[in-house]
C-alpha cells in the first residue's frame, strides 16, 4: 500500500461529496457488470468491501436479503447511508472495515468490491483475498483497475502515486489458491476488468 489506511481514508473523506459526479464510464460498466454477476437471491447475505458511496451496496440492497458494506472512510458511508434512507432501504448497514480485517463475521453469500483492491500491493491483495475466501462466500466478484497486458506507461489508468493495480494473472492465481475457480474474466478497458470467482 502506497499510503497508510489513514491517508487514504482522509483522502477519500475530503472527495466523498462529489464522487458521485466524477466516475469514468470504466467505472460504471465495472459497477453494471458486478452488479449483474453478483445476482444475488432473495435470502441472500451480501458484502461490499471498499463500498464507497454505495453504488454496488445499494444496487443489491433490492433484491438480496442484507447487504453489509465496509469502508475506511465514514465520508463516503455518510453518503451511502444518506442514499440508502432518502430510497427507503432497511436491509443495509455501513461500517468500518477494510480487506484483510473486514469487520464482520456472520454468514456471507456473496463478496463485492469494486474499484478499491488496487490500493493494496499484490501481497496484500493475496491476504486479502485468502480473508475473503475465510469468510466462505460461494461467489466473489471483483471490479477493479488491473493490467490486462504491459500498461502504457505514458498513459496510465490509475494513479501511480497512490494505487497499486495487480496483473489479472496475479489476482486469478490468488483466487485459485484459496480454492476458487474464476468463472469470468471481463474486460472492460486494457487496464479495467471484472473478475467471478465460485466455489467448485
Amino acid at each position: 500500500m502506497k499510503k497508510t489506511v489513514e491517508e487514504h481514508a482522509a483522502r477519500f473523506d475530503d472527495l466523498a461529496a462529489d464522487y458521485d459526479e466524477e466516475k469514468s464510464v470504466e467505472y460504471n460498466e465495472c459497477v453494471a457488470l458486478v452488479l449483474e454477476h453478483a445476482n444475488p437471491d432473495s435470502d441472500d447475505t451480501v458484502l461490499d468491501l471498499g463500498c464507497g458511496t454505495g453504488a454496488i451496496a445499494l444496487g443489491l440492497a433490492e433484491e438480496a436479503g442484507r447487504v453489509v458494506g465496509r469502508d475506511i472512510s465514514e465520508g463516503m458511508m455518510d453518503e451511502a447511508r444518506r442514499k440508502a434512507d432518502e430510497r427507503g432501504l432497511d436491509n443495509v448497514e455501513f461500517g468500518q472495515g477494510q480487506f484483510r480485517e473486514p469487520n464482520y463475521d456472520g454468514e456471507v453469500d456473496i463478496v463485492t468490491s469494486n474499484f478499491a483492491m488496487h490500493h493494496l500491493s499484490d501481497e496484500e491483495k493475496r491476504e486479502a483475498i485468502s480473508v475473503i475466501a475465510g469468510l466462505g462466500p460461494r461467489r466473489i466478484v471483483l471490479g477493479d483497475v488491473m493490467f490486462f497486458g504491459e500498461p502504457n506507461p505514458e498513459e496510465p489508468f490509475y494513479s501511480p502515486e497512490v494505487d497499486d493495480p495487480a496483473t489479472v494473472g496475479v489476482l486469478v492465481d490468488a483466487f485459485t489458491d484459496e480454492g476458487y475457480a474464476v468463472t469470468a474474466v471481463e474486460m472492460v478497458h486494457e487496464q479495467v476488468g471484472v473478475l467471478v470467482a465460485e466455489r467448485p
